[in-house]
């Protein structure tokens, strides 16, 4: 599955997770190299058996490439005997269950140290393994409402909005692989094992560092309200989604030099001087004229040949792509980060690489998603092997 060449070669991983919290962060020391074992309950992981209500088939796929399958019913006391086995041959374990279910299985942090004390154990959860809030059951959209996600997106005159996308699961999951991999450097350094406690809640909270803003950097110190396209902290102006004759753009001025830039690019040198406009502070208490001023603009061009006008200028904007474009988008393909495959049943499907890009690595070679239990003899043989 790897070679020399890659960061995590020789690392095993047993992975006892689900969905796409801690499935990311495998995926992550997968792609990079490591052994991973995924370690499924009778069924299956959760997502497999959700593909019986449509939509998951390729979700499993995309983040369980690279990796091998044993099932395994941990209420089982054999099967629970060989799950030690194989975690006194393992690196890093990692699991996304609700806090405390790992113990209960018989399978935690404590019984695994007792058998190897230099283990990195790694739970990944939606508050945390500790506390008020570690009882309560957790998915992404339920989080997204507890962290403070759901009341900053939308606009103001609107219920909240979820965000698009699982940011919670896969934000958790992206610092469930940065925690894993400091503990990773910590025992090379010290021969010591860890425990990594991460909690979606947390791992997003940081992303509102435009929004506090507007709690701690102004006089009024008002909750911030929902503010649709617009900057989180309301401290930039332009920002925001235009239209254009077959869409949208977003563009950002995030300083003079950007907005006397934009003005030249749209031929509206003269608005440099309109006091209204002079500077950032002028142009947040004028977002409305400032909004309409852009629009007009927009609304004649083509999103391609806005894009090639402010990017011309260097001003920075985005033309809003849908995953029609965005699985076609040459940028992706081009850096390796996406790409057409046929699948196991001969199917067109997209493969998805690791988007972290180290100098002089060469990417694993791709493969496919483990069937159920597809890895059973080969890694109980190993273990076998491990006792001679």
């Amino acid at each position: 599955m790897s070679n020399p060449d890659h960061p995590l070669t020789g690392i095993r991983v047993l992975d006892l997770t689900q969905i796409y919290n801690g499935p990311y962060a495998t995926f992550l020391m997968a792609m990079a190299g490591a052994d991973v074992i995924k370690v499924e309950p009778p069924g299956g992981e959760h997502l497999r058996r959700r593909n019986a209500r449509g939509g998951a088939l390729y979700p499993f796929k995309m983040l369980n490439p690279n990796k091998r399958s044993i099932l395994l019913d941990l209420k089982n006391e054999e099967d629970r005997d060989i799950f030690l086995e194989l975690a006194s041959t393992a690196d890093i374990i990692v699991e996304n269950f609700a806090p405390g279910v790992v113990d209960r299985l018989g399978v935690g942090y404590e019984t695994i140290k007792k058998i190897k004390p230099e283990i990195i154990y790694a739970s990944g959860s939606g508050y945390g393994q500790d506390g008020p809030y570690k009882g309560y059951q957790a998915m992404d959209i339920a989080v997204q409402a507890m962290s403070g996600v759901m009341s900053a997106t939308g606009f103001p005159d609107n219920p909240p909005v979820k965000a698009g996308v699982a940011l919670c699961d896969f934000f958790a999951g992206i610092h469930l692989f940065g925690g894993v991999m400091t503990a990773l450097v910590k025992k090379e350094r010290t021969g010591k094992g860890s425990y990594v406690d991460v909690s979606m809640q947390e791992a997003v909270f940081p992303s509102f560092a435009s929004n506090l803003g507007l709690i701690f950097d102004t006089d009024v110190k008002k909750i911030p309200e929902r503010v649709g396209n617009f900057h989180g902290g309301l401290s930039i102006a332009p920002y925001g989604v235009y239209p254009c004759k077959d869409g949208y753009v977003s563009i950002i001025c995030n300083n003079d030099t950007h907005w006397h830039r934009l003005l030249d690019a749209m031929d509206m040198p003269e608005a440099k001087k309109d006091p209204k406009f002079l500077t950032m502070a002028d142009r947040v208490k004028n977002l409305d004229d400032l909004t309409n001023l852009i629009t007009d603009w927009s609304s004649s061009f083509a999103r391609s040949e806005i894009m090639a006008s402010l990017n011309d200028a260097r001003v920075p904007c985005g033309m809003v792509k849908d995953l029609g474009e965005v699985i076609e988008d040459e940028n992706l393909h081009a850096r390796g980060m996406i790409r057409w495959i046929n699948d196991e049943e001969g199917q067109k499907s997209l493969a998805t690489a690791s988007p972290l890009h180290i100098d002089g690595v060469n990417s694993v070679n791709y493969q496919a998603a483990p069937e159920i239990d597809a890895n059973r003899d080969e890694i109980l043989r190993e273990l076998r092997a491990n006792k001679h």
